[in-house]
This record gives C-alpha cells, sequence and structure tokens, in this order.
C-alpha cells in the first residue's frame, strides 16, 4: 500500500496521523494511505502561500498563463490515466471521468487566455482633466475546500482561476478522493508552477478544514459542498471574501407537448448520471398529466435496464455511491418515502453484489411536502410529481429552498420563455438535461444553492480577484468631486 504526502512550499511531507481510502466498487482494494493534516499543517501551508505571495502576483499575468497552458497540455496528455483513477478512487463510470478531466483542460486552457485579458475599464470623470479606470488585483492567500464528486475539475475550477488572477492557494480536498488531489498538484508542480504558491493538505473538515476558514492570514474562501457546511465556514470566516456553491434540489419539468423520447434521455441522465452525486442532479420530474401514465411506464422501463457494476468496465450504466455512509443514506430515504405514502415504482434496494452500489430509484405519485422532494439525497433517488398544467408546474419547480439547476422539456416557445422567467434558479436548460456546465459560462444558484458568487468563465476572474478604482488628475490643482463641478 502505497504511502502519500501533503505539499507545503514545494516540498512532499509527511504530518503526523494517516488514514486510507478502499475504491467503492470493491472495498477490499485499499487505494492508499494519506496524511490527515491538522492545524499545524494548515499553518505551515499558509505560511508558505503567504510568502510566495508577492512573486507569484508580480509574473505578468500572460506568463501565468504560460503555465496554465502547459497544465492542460500534461493533463490531456495524462486525461486517460487520470479518468481511471477517478473511477477507482470515487466510483463514476469512465466516461464520465473522462468528461471531469476534459473540464480540467478546458478551465486551464480558458483562463490561460485571460492573462491577456484580466479587464477593467476607463470611463469618463465629472471634473475636467482627470481619468478613471478600473484594474484588477490579485485576493492575496485564498483557501480552496472542495468535494469528492468531481475530484479534477471543481479543484481546477477554483485553482486555476485563482492562480491566473494572481492568488497563491492552500488546497484542502476531500478525504474521500485525496489521491486525485495529489495528481492534480502534481501536474501543477510539473508544468512549473512555483513553491509555496499551490499548497495541499489532505485531512479532515473538522480540523484541517476548518483552521483554514478561519485563518487570518487567509483572504479568501472557496467552498464547494454541503448547504449545512456553508453555513457554518459563512459565521467562521469573519470578513474574509466567501463562495459558496451548496447544492440543489432540481427538477426537469415536461409538458404534454414534450418530445418525450428526449425527455427520457434527460431525466435518466440528470438523475442517474454520476448515481445521483450530482449538485445539478435531477432528482424531481414534474410531469403533466396527460403524459403522466404513458411517461411512468416508459420511464421504469429504461431505468430497469440500467447495468450497475464498476465504472471501469465500459457497459455499466451506474456505478457505486462513493461510501456506506452514502448507500446508507439512500436506503434510509426509500424508506422516509415509503412512510410518506408515495409509490416506488422501481428499484430501492441495496443490491446483492460488492461495493457500495444502489439500485436506480423511482417514487411516483409524490407530493412537493415529502421530504423526498424536499431533501438533498444525493444518491440514484428521483421523485415524479404530477401537475395539471405550465403554472402548477412552476410552483412545483419552486417550492424548495435550494435554486441551482432547472430544466424544461416544451416545444412551446411561450412555455419556453415563461419558464426562463418564472423558475427561480442560476442555471435552466430547455429541452436539455439539469447537468452540462460549460467552463466559459457562469455556474452557481440563489437561494440555499449558493451565497451569490458564480464560477466558470469571467465570473471565476470576479470570485478570484479584487477590483481597485484608479483617478488620474493632470489638472495641476486641487478638484473635488460633487464639489467642484462646473
Amino acid at each position: 500500500m502505497q504511502k502519500y504526502k501533503l505539499y507545503i512550499n514545494g516540498e512532499w511531507v509527511e504530518s503526523g496521523e494517516t488514514f486510507t481510502r478502499v475504491n467503492p466498487a470493491n472495498p477490499k482494494e485499499v487505494t492508499g494511505e494519506f496524511q490527515q493534516g491538522n492545524e499545524e499543517d494548515i499553518d505551515k501551508a499558509v505560511e508558505a502561500a503567504e510568502n510566495a505571495f508577492e512573486r507569484w502576483s508580480e509574473v505578468p499575468p500572460p506568463k501565468r498563463g504560460q503555465v496554465l497552458l502547459k497544465v492542460a497540455q500534461l493533463l490531456r496528455e495524462d486525461k486517460e490515466d487520470l479518468a481511471r483513477l477517478e473511477t477507482i478512487e470515487m466510483g463514476k463510470v469512465i466516461i464520465e471521468a473522462r468528461g471531469d478531466v476534459q473540464e480540467a483542460i478546458d478551465i486551464a486552457e480558458y483562463m490561460a487566455g485571460e492573462g491577456r485579458r484580466l479587464f477593467g475599464f476607463t470611463t469618463t470623470s465629472e471634473l475636467r482633466d482627470k481619468f478613471c479606470m478600473t484594474i484588477r488585483r490579485p485576493i492575496g492567500v485564498v483557501g480552496l475546500i472542495t468535494p469528492w464528486n468531481f475530484p479534477i475539475a471543481i479543484p481546477a475550477w477554483k485553482i486555476i482561476p485563482a492562480l491566473i488572477c494572481g492568488n497563491t492557494t492552500v488546497f484542502k480536498p476531500s478525504s474521500d478522493t485525496p489521491l486525485c488531489a495529489i495528481r492534480l498538484v502534481e501536474i501543477l508542480e510539473k508544468a512549473g508552477v512555483p513553491k509555496g504558491v499551490v499548497n495541499l493538505v489532505t485531512g479532515p473538515g473538522s480540523a484541517a478544514g476548518m483552521h483554514l476558514v478561519r485563518h487570518k492570514k487567509v483572504r479568501a474562501i472557496s467552498f464547494t459542498g454541503h448547504r449545512d457546511t456553508g453555513e457554518l465556514i459563512l459565521k467562521e470566516a469573519g470578513l474574509k471574501r466567501v463562495g459558496l456553491e451548496l447544492g440543489g434540489k432540481n427538477g426537469i419539468i415536461i409538458m404534454d407537448d414534450a418530445d418525450l423520447e428526449l425527455a427520457l434521455d434527460g431525466v435518466i441522465w440528470g438523475g442517474f448520471g454520476t448515481t445521483g452525486q450530482r449538485c445539478t442532479a435531477a432528482s424531481r420530474v414534474i410531469v403533466h398529466e396527460k403524459i403522466k401514465e404513458k411517461f411512468e411506464k416508459l420511464l421504469v422501463e429504461r431505468i430497469n435496464k440500467l447495468k450497475l457494476g464498476s465504472g471501469l468496465d465500459p457497459s455499466v450504466d451506474i456505478g457505486p455511491l462513493v461510501n456506506k455512509a452514502a448507500q446508507e443514506k439512500s436506503q434510509k430515504y426509500v424508506q422516509i418515502g415509503l412512510d410518506e405514502g408515495a409509490k416506488l415504482s422501481c428499484g430501492g434496494k441495496i443490491p446483492k453484489m460488492e461495493g457500495f452500489f444502489f439500485e436506480p430509484t423511482l417514487f411516483t405519485n409524490c407530493s412537493i411536502d415529502m421530504k423526498i422532494a424536499q431533501d438533498e439525497i444525493f444518491g440514484p433517488v428521483v421523485s415524479l410529481i404530477s401537475v395539471k398544467d405550465f403554472e402548477e408546474a412552476i410552483k412545483v419547480m419552486n417550492s424548495i429552498k435550494y435554486g441551482l439547476s432547472s430544466s424544461i422539456y416544451t416545444n412551446n416557445i411561450r412555455n419556453a420563455f415563461k419558464a426562463i422567467e418564472k423558475i427561480e434558479a442560476g442555471i435552466t436548460y430547455i429541452n436539455a438535461s439539469t447537468i452540462g456546465a460549460e467552463i466559459h459560462l457562469p455556474f452557481g444558484g440563489i437561494k440555499d444553492s449558493g451565497n451569490g458568487t458564480r464560477e466558470g468563465g469571467q465570473t471565476g476572474i470576479e470570485e478570484f480577484s479584487e477590483i481597485k478604482t484608479v483617478y488620474i488628475d493632470y489638472s495641476g490643482k486641487l478638484q473635488r468631486a460633487q464639489i467642484d463641478v462646473e
């Protein structure tokens, strides 16, 4: 069993205690022994990042972009190996794991180009002989806390924009996927990121993660994960800049004029892709009563054809859940659904096979106030809710505390545009599923899905940079805004 280390100030170092991880498709297979980082390790990582900040922030942004292009090249060269590692470590099927690595490649290429932009703007002054503009400046040391479900892509979504803006980083990945984090940092190191600019501390969120959040020398925190953890981070971070992406309970509306085969594809992909372990997973299907019976029958037929197994097998549709606790949580919510009176149309059991698998599950005859239709289960459990018209569909869609992603299948242009207007979510898809974010567009939600920040595209730059307003007065005399206006 290989033993892995922390990465602090350009060196791979040990901490003290360690923990092990297993392959969720085969829990007898140990993937490695990892450092259980602590507060002292976080202090060392923050100090290294602070010491490296001035040097890195003074590197011209186009030069920083060249390093990120090298990162993209190395990721592309190692794409298949990284994808296989990801499947082994967290369970998603290999085709999805390749997509995860591709996201990291895409964000590295995109943000490398931002090194030649990092746009501010110029504008007029109310006074004579005075010039006004804004520029972007780095924030400083930023703490990045990432989940396990996209263990290459989400860290890249945070680290790479932070680097192009001139920040230095302390990266605390999920303890479920430490090896993917290590491999990503090895690529950053190989690409030429200077020592101290990226630091990696694996270990528990309760110790390493929260100490990073509270650290007085950390100027910003970016976190993707559970809503309750995000709320705690906001309380503990003080006056730092905090970016939160906190999940969702996303819905797909299927109107009576929809292309049902297309909608079925979207529900299967949205509800059971990554075994339902996406913040954008489509765990609610809101279907028009005129087509409910037909759609339910077709959906059950499709679900029953899905194959469970190791994600390394290209014929497999659904891999395992990430760990035993996730498996038990899905089972708990199945019992809750039954107790609430929902109809279990298919699935609902832990299959008799090695690994943390769970059958793809569909509940029908659900009401909007049921826990299975309100709580983020983060497993392959989908609730089907019948509605009589478009207005009721929108009401059901908005009846949750989250507001991340949403979708509607319809061939009525008015319904499509009214859905864009009325749905309370940061993302709305028309005739496509709730998952499939592209890196050059903003990603994030409203309500309990986040605190207003957006990752991806230009908004990724906004998350990891400060705006400085600059006034240049060449009048040669004292001028007073709002007072000396002629």
